[in-house]
């Protein structure tokens, strides 16, 4: 072994708290506290900031196709072949005609802005955040005058499933008095709660034909959404769609969609874990501020040790082993504590709501319902390699400190 029992003995000997090293050892209690909680806020952070993304990135594109397929014109024709000849393509899942627009949805209770989506109800079922998520009767979405709402857009409007909500849309019929707004009934046949507040608060989708129909796209769609087994493959996949739609259409994927709001998770994620780290940091600090004041205190002892014959090598490997044994520790209860606070933290969160009776989680402010956490082996291996690496190198200095200590200046004026 690296260490020998009488190095361990020693060192373990001294960190155990004794009247006259008591302030020693209360440096060092708070040096492994400091460490352990700044590794389990590193932990957790981290936890919350995968799981805000990778919660965002399954219902956006749970939603949203990985690729939309848009005309350039705004009315994509003979979308029943193209979308057939899409899915013959490696990797894609689903291709489903979509027609879009924005609509001022209302009823006896209000009315607020909303996004009306057509699409065929098989394909809509075929969705799992949809199938999952779904209330109502799923046969009952078909006909020309059937709607299913987002759950907190229903609740805005005070409907629910058989109510009507009315549907106008901005770009009207044309008469002698100018532009009159569509407006037209629609029965509610169901609702659906996917978790991400800017879908349940906006969206409403609708029958293909319907859709057709109300916003005068006979024949014709907005887009065709295309699923992909795997949402890395985009940049693969659209030099096939270029080709196959030859050059008529726009393409436009999530990575383009999306690509502000997923930097500015990352750019965060990253100072986050810059900033914490810091906490670690400082910890380490502790240690070798605990372990020069040892090293001090224990100056006699060291020469005793030396001229008992005790190396330079072993007095090193002593206070090294004192101080690592703090980093380990609290390394050690960080991680346990980071590890099950992050798998519980939604139960942490009802709790505390519990107690002061405040939403800490607006689902309007960060778009989700529940306080997701995702714990990455891969994460915690680094933040625990690095609190690791941080502590041992806070012992090395002061341990060599303490083998340089000449026994004679020691015990010269004992």
């Amino acid at each position: 072994m690296i260490f020998g029992s009488f190095e361990r003995m020693v060192a373990f000997r001294y960190l155990r708290a004794r009247r006259r090293e008591g302030f020693i050892s209360v440096i060092a209690g708070f040096s492994l506290a400091g460490i352990g909680l700044g590794v389990a806020t590193l932990i957790v952070v981290m936890a919350v900031m995968n799981g805000f993304r990778h919660e965002l990135l399954s219902r956006i594109l749970g939603i949203n196709g990985h690729v939309g397929v848009y005309a350039a014109d705004g009315a994509l024709t003979g979308y029943e072949s193209l979308a057939q000849r899409i899915r013959n393509l490696t990797g894609v899942t689903m291709a489903i005609p979509t027609v879009e627009g924005q609509v001022f949805a209302t009823s006896p209770a209000g009315g607020t802005g909303a996004m009306v989506r057509g699409v065929a109800p098989e394909d809509l079922l075929a969705r799992p955040i949809f199938s999952a998520h779904w209330r109502g009767d799923p046969a009952a979405f078909s006909g020309d005058d059937a709607v299913v709402l987002g759950s907190r857009l229903a609740e805005k409007l005070g409907v629910t499933i058989g109510d009507t909500v009315s549907i106008i849309s901005p770009k009207g019929n044309a008469t002698a008095f100018g532009t009159v707004p569509r407006m037209r009934g629609y029965r509610v046949v169901g609702t659906f709660n996917v978790g991400m507040f800017e879908y349940d608060s906006a969206f409403i989708f609708m029958p293909l034909a319907a859709a057709q129909t109300y916003f005068r796209l006979p024949g014709a769609v907005s887009q065709i959404e295309v699923f992909l087994d795997d949402p890395d493959r985009v940049p693969a996949l659209r030099g096939d769609l270029f080709q196959i739609t030859g050059g008529q259409a726009r393409i436009y994927d999530w990575q383009q969609s999306n690509a502000n709001f997923f930097n500015a998770v990352q750019v965060e994620r990253n100072v986050m874990f810059l900033i914490l780290t810091l906490i670690i940091l400082v910890a380490a600090f502790n240690i070798i501020s605990s372990l020069i004041m040892l090293v001090k205190d224990k100056g006699r002892d060291i020469a005793i040790l030396r001229t008992m014959g005790a190396t330079r090598g072993m007095i090193m490997r002593i206070f090294f082993l004192s101080g690592a044994s703090v980093g380990v520790a609290g390394t050690l209860f960080g991680t346990l504590l980071g590890v099950w606070f992050a798998t519980h933290i939604e139960q942490i969160r009802q709790f505390i709501q519990s107690i002061i009776g405040r939403d800490l989680f607006a689902a309007e402010i960060y778009f989700l319902t529940q306080l997701p956490a995702r714990v990455e082996p891969g994460e915690v291996a680094t933040v625990v390699a690095m609190a690791l690496g941080l502590s041992f190198a806070a012992t090395i200095y002061p341990s060599w400190r303490a083998a340089r200590l000449d026994p004679v200046e020691a015990l010269r004026y004992e």
